[in-house]
């Protein structure tokens, strides 16, 4: 008999599991999480701690937000003929201010995609969220705090405060981008190739990621971390 989607779903989640049981740290960073001293990505940032185990991530966000955004079969021809690899592109979040992408290759299918998400939780991101529409001040983390602006080739990604119940306007492209990390309300323009959905989701991102250049105070920080 074929497995459903839930038996695969809690299948892949038992196999997780089973992994961190058996996962051995060989970073100080991972270390201190699987020792209990570091209990949320955000003191992994905060104290400028680097990432390097994708284990880290597992441990800490446990119910982890995983798209495949693009997936491409490639081709390179040598003398011994042509050599097929598939190309995976894995998009991360945490559903409220932690977002990733990774790109990967690999011979088979399913290692592709494996591997891609992997890289996607080692490049994680924080974005700081906010209210920042004039016709809104509620003061709350429903949108973006500023118009910010991302590029990835010759895409460009606008990305400007809505007021609460506007939604997201933006490319279906795009939306899930927004949607792990929490974002409910924003306006996008986007300029450039529309059949390079990859270069839209890199610039998204990269927008997103200016957010985290501000200073925020102390009463922000706390609203971030509810």
């Amino acid at each position: 008999m074929r497995k459903t989607e839930k038996e695969r779903e809690q299948q892949r989640a038992e196999q997780k599991e089973k992994e961190l049981i058996e996962w051995v740290p060989k970073t100080e960073t991972g270390k201190m999480v699987k020792n209990g001293e570091i209990t949320s990505l955000d003191q992994i940032f905060d104290k400028n701690l680097p990432l390097l185990e994708s284990e880290i991530v597992d441990s800490l966000v446990p119910n982890v937000l995983e798209k495949n955004v693009d997936f491409k079969k490639t081709t390179k021809v040598r003398r011994a003929g042509r050599m097929f690899s598939f190309r995976a592109a894995v998009l991360v979040g945490d559903g409220n201010q932690y977002i990733g992408l990774g790109i990967a290759k690999d011979k088979e299918r399913w290692p592709a995609i494996r591997k891609a998400t992997k890289q996607a939780k080692l490049n994680l991101k924080r974005i700081h969220k906010g209210c920042g529409s004039w016709e809104c001040k509620c003061g709350g983390t429903h949108s973006v705090p500023f118009k910010i602006t991302g590029k990835c080739s010759s895409v460009n990604v606008t990305v400007l405060p809505a007021p609460k119940g506007t939604g997201l306007v933006a490319g279906n492209n795009i939306k899930d981008v927004f949607k792990f990390v929490g974002i409910q309300d924003v306006w996008c323009k986007t300029e450039g190739s529309s059949d390079t959905k990859l270069n839209f989701v890199t610039a998204a991102i990269e927008a997103l990621a200016q957010s985290s250049k501000m200073k925020i105070s102390e009463d922000i920080k706390q609203k971030f971390n509810k």
